[in-house]
């Protein structure tokens, strides 16, 4: 089953709620990109902003701690009603204990990688999450280009969870994603895609995000 996440980074954040509903129907969940000025050169929503939009979706809220502190603030996302929190292995001095926080909150977790992180770091995890996030981009902002050199390590991740916890895990990719992208990241084994400028820069986004699980499902 292929995923179709689309991010509201690149939103018009004045006006959200008609902004989400312009995908609601085709897509499987809204990807909430949470940035804090530290851990990434940005700033997003804040956790009483998010709160509001997780409260306010259609869909079930993905939720991507951009944060310095997961380990504190990860499982209030998930309190708040996030479907899915994901923070960043990099962030996080005790990954296992804010594993248990947010499963406790009763949300999925994922764990995320920046480029430069090998896979191999959260390989003694997996028996405990619900989803791999691949950066495929530096985190930080919308609009940048694919790394296409993140594919091996997303391919190697794909044969980790196929040999030990196929069904399990969602092997998602973040970051410059869209019609020209999508099928290299399908092929190296990818199954959660999270498409942001491509989505809410076209006409017609509730359209892109079916075009682009077509182009996911057509190899």
């Amino acid at each position: 089953m292929k995923r179709i996440c689309p991010s509201i980074l690149n939103a018009d954040r004045s006006n959200l709620a008609a902004e989400i509903a312009r995908i609601s129907e085709q897509s499987d969940m809204l990807h909430l990109d949470v940035m804090d000025n530290i851990f990434v050169p940005n700033l997003t929503f804040d956790l009483l902003e998010s709160t509001k939009i997780i409260s306010d979706s259609a869909l079930p809220v993905d939720a991507h701690l951009m944060i310095a502190d997961p380990d504190e603030q990860a499982h209030l996302f998930a309190k708040a009603g996030a479907a899915s929190v994901t923070f960043h292995f990099e962030a996080s001095l005790d990954p296992r204990a804010t594993i248990n926080r947010i499963h406790d909150q009763g949300s999925r977790v994922g764990i995320a990688l920046k480029p430069a992180t090998d896979f191999v770091n959260i390989a003694p995890y997996l028996d405990q999450i619900d989803m791999v996030l691949i950066m495929t981009v530096e985190p930080g902002f919308g609009g940048q280009s694919f790394m296409e050199n993140m594919m091996p390590k997303v391919a190697q991740a794909r044969r980790e969870i196929d040999s030990k916890h196929l069904g399990k895990i969602w092997l998602q990719v973040d970051g410059g994603i869209s019609l020209e992208t999508i099928s290299k990241a399908n092929e190296a084994g990818a199954d959660t895609f999270v498409a942001g400028s491509a989505v809410f820069k076209a006409s017609n986004p509730g359209e892109m995000v079916d075009l682009l699980r077509a182009a996911a499902n057509s190899n």
